[in-house]
């Protein structure tokens, strides 16, 4: 490939000057790439945390930086894999629509997309795929890889800087998530996690003289998907959405076939202006007016059972467990909801699904052989993570709330006074 040419600089608030390329620069300058200035990175946060209106095109450069930063760390990867990959991490998010996850739940059930698929769909057909063949790159390879899927079975490790238990994209999002919350869980030292990965078998692995930092990692993704992500007052905002996308979508043709023209017109504000001209409308204005649907009920499990296990991953149990509620509660089945973690709709539900054999890690010997190792044995804060975020809440009106908490209680059982605190 030619020598690397740079553009300028980027002044970003955590990394400070992000040097750009000249390629780079012509993907940024995209229409598709632009637009995600339009879409917050965390809707609904602003509810709880007013400073949270930072939006995926950040995000999206800060992870084009830091996936540069570890491919120039690794050995085993050529200049032009790095060049597909910084751009397939910038790329990583296009096809995220309105409201991000949010909108994301009612693609998949409607259409059965995910962003994922919209991102292929747009690098492949929008002005972003001609502007990569320009610069002599496959749309459909950079695609791939940024949704991790690209299959090199002797490369995994191109998919995996993107899209792993520990990738830059998780990297970027909780740092740039609590700098602007405020919240102070992601203070992680990750650049010493990308300065210790290497190559193992063809996999991203770990150094194990890192272990105390992605100890760090995991539990700030933890403790960042309690206090932010999985917010009350942030999920009483996004269910409003959900239910405000889901009541007017036949009226605004959401989610029937579209173009991509068409879909990459859609925006926060454009829907939102949309929403509120539609049979929506009241909805709008109660979150304009941050007048929030009320927890009435939370309860944390700290053992799995069967119950546990239906009402957190099956939709009918769910609707079930509604109805009976506001049946004794004596309210509209619709003013009864019940919000888990694993819900498609909650930012980053994936993230928090820490599994210890998906994490490699290594130590070299005195020979410099990288000798693998099983994170679940060197760690037992790996293997105790999962089970603290068994959270049920039940949300309803405000003047409905006294009422569905008895009734939740006489249903599930008694809820920690916790749950009747107001935010």
């Amino acid at each position: 490939m030619e020598p690397t040419k740079y553009w300028g600089f980027i002044k970003d608030p955590l990394y400070g000057y992000i040097r750009i390329t000249e390629q780079e620069r012509s993907i940024i300058d995209t229409a598709p790439v632009q637009r995600l200035r339009r879409i917050r990175q965390l809707s609904g946060a602003q509810y709880a945390y007013p400073a949270a209106n930072h939006t995926r095109f950040e995000h999206s450069l800060g992870t084009m930086h830091l996936a540069g930063i570890l491919a120039d760390s690794l050995p085993s990867i050529s200049q032009e894999e790095k060049v597909k990959v910084k751009l397939a991490s910038l790329l990583h998010d296009v096809g995220h629509g309105p409201y991000s996850h949010l909108f994301e739940t009612l693609l998949s059930k409607y259409l059965g997309k995910t962003h994922e698929d919209m991102s292929l769909w747009i690098i492949r057909e929008s002005e972003v795929g001609r502007a990569l063949e320009r610069i002599g790159l496959d749309p459909e390879e950079v695609g791939l890889i940024s949704v991790g899927r690209l299959s090199r079975p002797d490369k995994p490790f191109l998919n995996q800087i993107i899209r792993s238990s520990v990738d830059v994209d998780k990297m970027d999002f909780l740092l740039r998530d609590s700098y602007h919350t405020g919240a102070s869980y992601g203070t992680i030292d990750i650049f010493r996690l990308i300065y210790t990965m290497d190559i193992l078998d063809g996999n991203l692995a770990v150094d194990a003289t890192a272990l105390s930092t992605l100890e760090t990692f995991l539990l700030a993704r933890l403790e960042s998907f309690r206090a932010i992500y999985f917010h009350r007052t942030t999920r009483a905002a996004q269910i409003m959405l959900i239910k405000a996308l889901e009541k007017a979508k036949d009226e605004l043709n959401l989610f029937k076939s579209i173009s991509i023209q068409e879909y990459l017109q859609l925006d926060d504000q454009t829907l939102w202006e949309m929403l509120k001209h539609s049979k929506s409308r009241d909805i709008i204005m109660d979150l304009d007016n941050r007048r929030l649907l009320k927890c009435a009920y939370e309860k944390t499990f700290f053992v799995r059972d069967q119950l546990v296990t239906n009402i957190f991953n099956n939709e009918a149990v769910r609707r079930q467990i509604e109805e009976e509620i506001a049946i004794k509660a004596g309210v509209p089945t619709d003013e009864v909801t019940i919000d888990v973690p694993s819900l498609p709709s909650v930012p980053y539900h994936y993230a928090i699904d820490v599994e210890p054999m998906n994490i490699p890690i290594f130590y070299k010997s005195k020979t410099g052989e990288k000798i693998p190792q099983r994170l679940g044995e060197l760690s037992r804060i790996v293997d105790s993570l999962r089970v603290f975020l068994n959270i049920m809440r039940i949300y309803t009106r405000e003047d409905y709330r006294e009422r569905v908490r008895k009734a939740s209680t006489d249903v599930l059982g008694e809820a920690p006074l916790s749950s009747l605190v107001s935010y």
